[in-house]
């Protein structure tokens, strides 16, 4: 048997292998109380880099949803809030409607107007108190915040909440005061000459070249007949637009007329000179967008049997209307001719005379019937007169935008606008609400209906919001799930 001295490779094989089996027993027990198949960088270096990527992207998942958790408790805190906004306006529209009602006397929308003064502050006071963590939410400082969701870089969503103050809740409104204006003719077969040869400006009148547009898109024009100016074309054209309306834009038109002075019969009508006489009077009514160059409508003849007083003139105008199916309803106020249509269509008549004129000519008191009118005077040469009333037009929209036209306002005639051409609306918010008399009461309802479509828009944004986050909180939990797992095939036992 041979023997080597110094060196027994024998025991140091054995030896090397009790290490080696020592060293893989000392792993093995590490990793089962561990629970890890990665101990270091050395058991799988590959391994371990991928594992360490799964899991910074499974903390940025967890953490990113904290971030939603966060932001989604301020959303409900800012959408509560303002859900009692809009409880706030509700109650303002309700008491602005009640304001409306002629029957209060002025006391009584006094205390109107001072309970819509406590609601408006209550809603100040709203908007200026809510906040998460310090961050104000609803006074119009919470715009362009990001709410970092993901595990990289920009993967945000920004967060936007407008204003809720009084200030910055309301309408912009544009207002077409319509016009009231009569005037004297020497000779018309129709209403459009009287207008074109002595009236007031063609103003009256939607001709070639003339056209309304509201926030770019055109709602008025030339047709290829010439028509009368009229609130309630304007005002159904504008709400029949989709893209105006999907922009919180809508129109209102009325007209009603109150005479300036009462009726008293046919014989205190006129006024005659000396030697003249006048047997009728003769109102030829246009209503409507009606083309001023056919006859009018429906007329109504004065006379002195057939009109002595304030009531015979008023059933007469209402059977001549309702006869030929036209929107006018004539009644008595204040005891005064009060004249109505029913969607706010011009009122146009041309009046003419039958009798003894002298050069002198003879005295008639359109004022008697019709709003704004002036004493015309019949002579030999003229002999017709003309009246026009414009319907009155309200155009109101969320967020601003301009009214552009051209020949169809001025401040005699037409639309009577009151911006000029291009220039933006007029703002109203909620600190100018003012109920102490029916038209500003009823301005009132305009600006609250359009502050309240504010206040839901925003609560709908906030809404969309939250819902939006939610659903990210939901695919990254899956995520995340699916990361750890996959981060644990890697790197645990």
């Amino acid at each position: 048997m041979a023997l080597k001295i110094n060196f027994n490779y024998s025991a140091a094989v054995t030896q090397t292998a009790v290490e080696t089996n020592n060293r893989l027993m000392n792993k093995s027990l590490l990793r089962l109380s561990t629970g890890l198949r990665i101990l270091n960088a050395a058991d799988d270096s590959a391994g371990l880099f991928i594992a360490d990527q799964l899991a910074i992207v499974a903390a940025g998942l967890e953490q990113g949803n904290r971030n939603i958790s966060t932001a989604i408790s301020a959303l409900q805190i800012a959408e509560n809030s303002a859900g009692q906004i809009f409880n706030k306006l509700k109650q303002i529209y309700v008491k602005a409607e009640n304001a409306a009602n002629d029957i209060n006397d002025p006391n009584a929308r006094a205390a109107l107007q001072r309970e819509i003064d406590q609601l408006v502050d209550a809603i100040r006071k709203i908007g200026t108190d809510t906040e998460y963590n310090g961050i104000k939410l609803l006074d119009g400082t919470f715009s362009n915040k990001y709410i970092h969701y993901g595990p990289r870089k920009d993967q945000v969503v920004n967060v936007s909440i407008d204003s809720v103050l009084p200030k910055d809740l309301g309408a912009y409104m544009v207002r077409g005061q319509g016009s009231q204006v009569s005037f004297m003719g020497s000779q018309s077969t129709t209403l459009k000459d009287l207008i074109l040869s002595s009236g007031p400006s063609s103003t009256t009148l939607v001709e070639n070249g003339d056209y309304v547009d509201v926030d770019g898109v055109r709602v008025l024009a030339w047709d290829q007949t010439d028509v009368m100016v009229d609130a309630k074309r304007l005002a159904d054209a504008i709400n029949s637009t989709n893209a105006l309306r999907l922009k919180g834009l809508e129109a209102v038109a009325k007209n009603d007329n109150l005479a300036t002075n009462t009726f008293n019969g046919f014989d205190s009508f006129w006024q005659p000179f000396s030697t003249d006489s006048v047997s009728e009077i003769t109102l030829e009514f246009y209503v409507g967008d009606i083309a001023p160059s056919d006859p009018g409508q429906f007329t109504v003849t004065l006379t002195a049997s057939g009109t002595p007083d304030i009531v015979s003139l008023v059933n007469e105008i209402n059977t001549q209307a309702s006869n030929a199916n036209v929107s006018l309803r004539a009644s008595i106020k204040d005891n005064k001719v009060y004249l109505e249509t029913g969607g706010g269509e011009t009122i146009a008549v041309k009046v003419s005379v039958a009798g003894t004129i002298s050069s002198n000519g003879v005295y008639v008191n359109l004022d008697q019937i019709f709003e704004g009118a002036s004493q015309v005077q019949f002579t030999a040469t003229n002999v017709y007169a003309g009246y026009i009333d414009v319907g009155e037009i309200d155009i109101v929209g969320v967020d601003s935008y301009t009214v552009d036209y051209s020949g169809v306002s001025s401040a005699t005639a037409g639309f009577n606008f009151d911006t000029n051409s291009g220039d933006p609306a007029k703002a109203y918010n909620l600190n100018s609400i003012d109920v102490t008399t029916n038209e500003k009461a009823e301005q009132a309802l305009l600006i609250v209906k359009k502050a309240i479509e504010r206040v839901d828009r925003i609560r709908a944004e906030i809404g969309a919001t939250m819902n939006n986050l939610q659903a990210i909180y939901d695919a990254q939990k899956v995520a995340w799930d699916n990361t750890k797992e996959a981060e644990n095939v890697i790197r645990n036992t």
